[in-house]
């Protein structure tokens, strides 16, 4: 769905302008966001059944809405340059419908990458665009972690010693949720 940048250039083109139509599509996504909050905690599942008979419906219509609302607008305008962001990549912004494992935004990956943007002049000293892909990787897999509640430090520990050994075909076991997985089902 709409991350913080999007969804934040509506509400300033809201504020700036007064324009009904951000607060318009602010109150249509606020409610989403709502619908998620109920369904938090909840097993993925049951978070797409409950996304595609309360959520599903909303995002048509959201669709639908937008649509109508730039054939109004200005291509150059705040609010128009949102919505077309928003509808040109509509696919990425409803993955959350078909799949209950994903959030609705993006803002735990933004928060988790916030290091990585903070410290950007630093990566100019990875000594070469192979290490600073080698560096983006273990960033990725060292977030993912965290994202998965497993301690990078405990994952990346077993995973070296093991990995020597491990069979090239089965090494997505070892990737920090199927990882996490096994040792709930070993210890249970």
């Amino acid at each position: 769905m709409l991350g913080p940048c999007e969804t934040e250039a509506l509400r300033c083109g809201a504020a700036q302008q007064g324009t009904p139509i951000a607060a318009e599509a602010v109150a249509r996504i606020d409610a989403l966001f709502e619908l998620e909050r109920d369904i938090k905690g909840k097993p993925p599942p049951e978070r797409q059944r409950l996304r595609a008979e309360h959520s599903r419906p909303l995002i048509a219509e959201l669709k639908i809405w937008l649509h109508a609302q730039r054939a109004n607008l200005s291509a150059h305008s705040e609010t128009g340059k949102a919505i077309s962001y928003s509808l040109t990549r509509w696919s990425g912004l409803v993955r959350f419908l078909d799949d209950g494992s994903l959030c609705i935004s993006n803002n735990a990956a933004e928060r988790a990458l916030r290091c990585v943007a903070v410290g950007r002049h630093n990566w100019t000293f990875a000594g070469s665009d192979e290490g600073g892909r080698r560096a983006a990787a273990i960033y990725t897999l060292i977030e993912s972690c965290k994202l998965c509640d497993v301690d990078p430090r405990a994952w990346l520990a077993d995973v070296l010693t093991r990995l020597p050994d491990y069979s090239a075909r089965r090494i997505g076991e070892l990737l920090p949720w199927n990882w996490k997985r096994d040792r709930i089902m070993v210890a249970a």
